[in-house]
């Protein structure tokens, strides 16, 4: 058996010697298919962290460096780059009034202006504002970076969008703010004049939470926690989902999307992408492209499911300069539809791309971004990406145990770090091997590896068994991830097995996400061997609760 001290040699062996010999070494944000880069030098593409491609032309540029320095290039249009002139530029240019300043997110508008959020919360405009869509109380363009303090100067932003001539930001207290271009009631205010200043959107957001916002050309949108989407501005192509097309001054839930939660919402120049807590897409508003991808070209002023493929999907993209749709399941398969270099996709199509970033580079007319780039150290190991990759490794490994005739590998002071129960377990342990006959081995494995990364790989049906182990080891943590897990992975064959297994564990979150899934899917789920075979005291339960909910009513 190793001794502590060969451990923690081994262990600092482990931690430090990575450090030493990858701290410079950045990999580099693959940025080629956008042609405003080839203006850069490869010594200067090798230092790029942050990117984001703007513009009619996408002939605008700004980045960040390793060394949180920003830079701009491009023809300035309006004074877009934040120099404080106009003159176009073919070199990259240092943004020096943000000298310092580390980009937390950044959108552009069509202009075009920019509205910049930091990472300590602060928000900076700068760029074309004829209709007031800087948010400093004037129409004069902005040539340099314009601290935004009215009504925000005691609010952290966390998110922030731009429509054509408008701008929306999200604070870190679920409060949306709004200003500029205000024809269509884009700014929510009950009015069509313009908004000079961020004013907070009431109406019916008023006593709600956001967690989300976006913009099309000349409307808004904003998800909150409960998973209601509100919409509000222009509605010409029933971009606003309310089954009309008449426009919306005031912030109004889309109706029909009830029972159903959503995650993110994004906009193309006048359709709308929602992601559900399920992996599904819904899409509706303009379709002249095949944008919604229906399979047609006919508008939609209802939310239309997005049929991609069976595994769910995990990342929604769209933005209000394009009529381009793109989506990235949990499997890494990324699809398109929409204006495809001026043609029409009117299904979601598989790409070859790795990343919804590719899609508008390569497919997208203007091919900007439709967020911030951005790129992270990655053959430098953290701490918490050590411990991951010496999970299991009998080179290294003090401890074993043995589950169902397999060895797991593992290390005694860091089970006693991270769980209660081994710190008790293992505290006059000398043994080296440990029998476990409890839990299966993908359950016991599992929950091993999580001591190691926190996280959690495992089916909707596993995942059952280590929500008994969390249970168990009162790993309340864990508990909450295996809940996650069998939320994602619920269908309706296995829904029953997973509301009783929630039922069992008091997981009583995880009880009413099936219990609602079931509703919403009744007619299968009353038809699978699970409800045939279902528990005599849970069947009664169930049928009683979906009665006073009203799924039995004609």
């Amino acid at each position: 058996m190793f001794s502590m001290n060969h451990f923690f040699n081994n262990f600092y062996k482990l931690l430090f010697q990575p450090v030493q010999a990858t701290l410079s070494s950045l990999k580099m944000l693959d940025v080629g298919k956008w042609p405003i880069f080839s203006l850069c030098s490869e010594e200067e593409l090798q230092l790029v962290r942050q990117a984001c491609v703007f513009g009619s032309a996408s002939n605008e540029l700004l980045y960040t460096t390793v060394n949180d320095e920003i830079f701009v290039l491009g023809t300035n249009c309006c004074g877009c780059l934040g120099l404080g002139d106009v003159q176009s530029t073919i070199e990259p240019r240092r943004l020096d009034s943000l000298s310092g300043k580390k980009i937390a997110c950044l959108s552009y508008g069509s202009g075009p202006h920019i509205v910049l959020a930091t990472t300590e919360g602060e928000v900076f405009t700068w760029g074309h504002n004829a209709y007031s869509q800087l948010g400093n109380g004037t129409t004069n363009a902005g040539l340099v970076p314009y601290h935004i303090s009215t009504n925000l100067s005691n609010k952290q932003v966390i998110e922030v969008a731009c429509g054509s001539y408008h701008s929306l930001v999200l604070t870190s207290d679920g409060e949306v703010f709004a200003w500029g271009y205000n024809n269509s009631g884009q700014v929510g205010s009950g009015s069509t004049a313009n908004q000079p200043i961020p004013r907070r959107v009431t109406g019916c957001l008023q006593n709600k939470v956001a967690v989300n916002i976006a913009c099309g050309q000349m409307c808004s949108m904003a998800v909150v926690n409960t998973g209601e989407v509100f919409v509000w501005g222009y509605n010409g192509n029933g971009q606003l989902g309310l089954g009309s097309s008449g426009n919306q001054p005031t912030p109004c839930r889309v109706a029909a999307l009830q029972g159903i939660r959503v995650q993110r919402v994004a906009c193309g120049y006048a359709h709308t992408l929602v992601l559900t807590d399920e992996g599904q897409v819904y899409a509706w508003g303009a379709n002249s492209y095949g944008q919604l991808g229906t399979g047609n070209k006919s508008n939609q002023s209802y939310p239309t499911p997005v049929v991609v493929e069976k595994d769910r999907i995990i990342e929604i993209a769209a933005c209000h300069s394009a009529h381009t749709s793109a989506a990235k399941t949990q499997g890494g398969h990324v699809y398109m539809w929409g204006q495809c270099r001026g043609q029409s996709v009117t299904l979601p199509h598989l790409t070859h791309f790795s990343s919804t970033d590719d899609v508008f580079a390569c497919f997208a007319t203007p091919a900007v971004t439709w967020r911030l780039l951005s790129v992270e150290p990655d053959d430098h190991l953290t701490v918490a990406e050590s411990l991951k990759r010496e999970f299991d490794n009998p080179n290294t490994a003090d401890l074993k145990f043995l589950v169902d005739g397999k060895y797991i590998y593992v290390h005694k002071v860091l089970l006693k770090i991270r769980c209660e129960h081994f710190r008790s377990s293992l505290e006059d342990n000398e043994d080296d091997t440990v029998e476990m006959s409890e839990f299966s081995y993908p359950v016991y494995r599992a929950f091993l590896e999580y001591l190691y990364t926190d996280s959690i790989s495992l089916s909707p049906e596993e995942a059952v068994g280590l929500l008994d182990l969390a249970t168990f080891y009162r790993e309340n943590r864990l508990k909450k991830l295996c809940q996650q897990t069998i939320k994602q992975g619920i269908c309706e064959e296995n829904a029953i097995a997973l509301l009783s297994a929630a039922v069992k564990y008091e997981a009583q979150d995880l009880e009413e996400f099936c219990f609602r899934f079931c509703i919403n899917h009744l007619t299968v789920v009353t038809q699978t061997s699970g409800f045939a075979e279902m528990d005599h005291d849970l069947l009664k339960n169930f049928i009683s609760k979906a009665s006073r909910v009203g799924a039995f009513k004609n």
